[in-house]
């Protein structure tokens, strides 16, 4: 499949989990892939060394986004690579996947954690979206990971879920603001995926019972779920969706 050739692709958290399937998908697609870490160099790498195995394109870029000038330097650093590998510095679809879980009530959360994960989850992909603008191309794509927690009370996971939310806003903020570019802008709403995120609940058999209940089918969810929803949103298929907050729960709670 190639109905993304051409495409270059910044996906923000991509060395595990839901970020790297969406890399290693859009690669077989025909994209050229940014693949952005934090602190995990050899899982990004290895991420690129399955996409150019398999014929892809892509190269890792590492990045701290929890400030401003975190970001600023990052995107000064892609434009020297999306330079060297593609021969200018636009791209065409950015995924805001980078973020952490927080398992923290209400009762339980201090101004420390607050501030860590408003940092990561809202703020990151906030300044990351402003800065990439000006190198996203018309008729391109924003594609938001948020969270199923947004429509289903969950007190236990309280400031995530506070984050996701914002993320919901922003996708519908931008997805009018944006509009008259051609550029579409969508949020996918995962329900329990097999990732690090969530191995303390499916290392254990009441936790997988949990995790496989809550959707009517019967299973948690794969980082590949996502993926594919994703590959969609990516492309031109996707031309008429705009603004949409996309559940991937597997019809959990419903």
């Amino acid at each position: 499949m190639d109905k993304l050739n051409g495409k270059v692709a910044l996906i923000t958290g991509a060395s595990r989990g839901i970020g790297r399937s969406i890399a290693l998908r859009l690669a077989q697609e025909g994209a050229w892939i940014a693949v952005h870490y934090k602190n995990r160099q050899h899982e990004a790498e290895a991420v690129v060394q399955e996409i150019t195995r398999e014929g892809g394109k892509a190269f890792p870029i590492g990045a701290d986004l929890q400030t401003v000038d975190g970001i600023r330097s990052f995107f000064s650093e892609l434009d020297e690579e999306l330079l060297k590998h593609t021969g200018h510095n636009r791209i065409d679809i950015l995924v805001n996947n980078a973020g952490i879980g927080q398992i923290l009530t209400l009762e339980d959360m201090t101004e420390q954690s607050y501030d860590e994960v408003m940092s990561l989850n809202v703020k990151a992909p906030l300044f990351v979206t402003k800065q990439a603008l000006p190198h996203l191309n018309d008729g391109g794509r924003i594609i938001n990971i948020s969270s199923f927690v947004t429509r289903v009370a969950s007190p236990s996971v309280f400031a995530y879920s506070v984050t996701k939310g914002a993320i919901n806003t922003m996708t519908l903020a931008l997805a009018k603001q944006l509009g008259g570019r051609g550029i579409t802008v969508n949020a996918i709403l995962p329900g329990i995926i097999d990732t690090e995120m969530n191995a303390g609940t499916l290392q254990h058999a009441d936790g997988q019972r949990y995790a496989a209940g809550l959707s009517i089918f019967n299973r948690w969810g794969e980082p590949d779920d996502v993926a594919a929803i994703a590959s969609f949103l990516a492309s031109s298929d996707s031309r008429w969706v705009t603004g949409q907050l996309i559940d991937a729960s597997g019809g959990s709670h419903l």
